[in-house]
């Protein structure tokens, strides 16, 4: 915004500014050749005097050439009827006969400046316009070596200076607006990643950045509000679950039948570990914050390895490949190991002891990659083994689902497959986002 700023009033100011300097250039070269005008004006006078005066040519080619010596900007030339000119600039053109036969003096533009043209009236035979001697003047345009130059130069210096200070509070407003925005920012960018959500700190500028300030302070507050609640939602949900699942844990006690009692049994742990699921997921955000970030090589290949006891336990071929370091994903530490658990799990669960696995950890600067193979039976065909709810195993299929749930939370995905090992592939991406 700031840049945009600078460069939308850069331009401006610089439109406005040669609509300005131009025509003040062009005056002031006007200015220099009406000056150099009116000094071969004088010229004119004064040789005209001596013209008049003089009959030798000799007198007047000394005057003319001393002229010409003193000033390099005018050449005079005295062009006789005779056809013998005196001065630098022989010939005579259509605008010499004109001053000559009417008498009248004339300036004319021509190439590379302008020209005064006078004719000389000696008197006697001499008034005749066949003998009328015509004074012509040639006055060079100002070019950049004079002082057109150095106004010039100075018309560019005011300028740039001009257009240097504009920017500069240009620059100075612009912050007024940029900086506060950016504070507002940032502050927001670090809401709840620590875990906390705290105010926005005193924003001073325009009205409407304080009153945007003043939007997501009350925002921040209502969201602290239902954080709370939420909160307290969640502990009185774990207080209110835990007597009834009490009381049924005793009832089930009772059962005399044991294999009825060890399936209530075992539906109750079930229920139980649900229910502390949704409270650890519940009260998540409070023990990590809002956008944790981790080192999911470290901590993938760390839980593989935990596995790694049960395979030996099992005599099951377990092979590793894994990377060694990789960048900071968007997922917590707790969601990495589950999703390592519930892959893992699903192979030691459904495969036979002897059935090999192979994992394969790769990572580059924008992803990690986690591959899962095994010599097992295989996924059923057509089985969507990431869906929730949908399983080919008789179990509740929050499996893959949990994986898939952490990919996607990192812009990643869940891809199953065959493996050439005869068993299935599940393939887990997960990118920085």
């Amino acid at each position: 915004m700031r840049r945009s700023l600078l460069v939308t009033a850069g331009a401006a100011i610089s439109m406005v500014l040669l609509a300005m300097l131009i025509p003040m250039a062009i005056l002031v070269r006007s200015y220099a050749l009406e000056d150099r005008l009116a000094r071969g004006a004088l010229e004119v006078q004064a040789v005209e005097t001596v013209v008049a005066r003089y009959d030798d040519k000799g007198s007047v080619g000394q005057y003319v050439a001393k002229l010409n010596a003193e000033d390099s900007h005018t050449r005079v030339t005295v062009l006789y009827p005779d056809g013998v000119p005196v001065g630098p600039d022989p010939g005579e053109d259509w605008r010499v006969l004109d001053a000559r036969n009417t008498g009248r003096a004339r300036v004319d533009d021509v190439g590379g400046g302008s020209q005064i043209l006078v004719p000389v009236s000696r008197g006697g035979n001499s008034a005749l316009p066949s003998a009328t001697p015509v004074i012509r003047v040639l006055v060079d345009e100002p070019g950049i070596d004079s002082v057109v130059g150095a106004a010039w130069a100075l018309l560019a210096g005011l300028g740039l200076a001009l257009l240097v200070g504009s920017l500069v509070v240009v620059d100075r407003l612009g912050r007024s607006f940029v900086q506060p925005i950016r504070q507002l920012a940032e502050h927001t960018q670090t809401l709840g990643s620590t875990g906390t959500i705290g105010p926005v700190a005193a924003v001073e500028g325009p009205p409407e950045v304080q009153e945007l300030a003043g939007a997501v302070d009350r925002l921040v507050g209502r969201i602290q509000l239902l954080l709370a609640r939420e909160r307290e939602s969640v502990a009185d949900l774990s207080h209110r679950l835990r007597t009834p699942v009490t009381a049924l844990r005793l009832r089930v006690e009772t059962v005399a039948d044991d294999d009825l009692r060890e399936r209530l049994g075992s539906d109750l742990d079930h229920l139980q570990a649900t229910v502390d699921e949704i409270v650890r997921e519940a009260r998540r955000s409070e023990r990590e914050g809002l956008d944790p970030r981790t080192d999911a090589v470290a901590v993938i290949a760390e839980r593989v390895r935990h596995w790694e006891a049960l395979a030996e336990d099992q005599g099951r071929s377990y092979v590793m490949d894994l990377a060694t370091s990789g960048p900071l994903l968007r997922a917590s530490r707790a969601d990495l190991e589950a999703m390592v658990d519930v892959l893992l799990d699903n192979v030691f669960s459904y495969t036979p002891d002897d059935a090999a696995v192979r994992l394969t950890l790769s990572a580059d600067e924008h992803r990690v990659e986690l591959v899962v193979e095994d010599a097992g039976p295989g996924l059923p065909p057509g089985l969507d083994a990431t869906g929730r709810g949908a399983s080919g195993n008789g179990s509740t299929g929050l499996g893959l689902s949990i994986a898939a749930r952490t990919a996607e939370d990192s812009g990643g995905e869940v891809t199953t497959g065959a493996s050439d090992m005869g068993g299935a592939r599940v393939a887990v991406t997960l990118r920085t986002v």
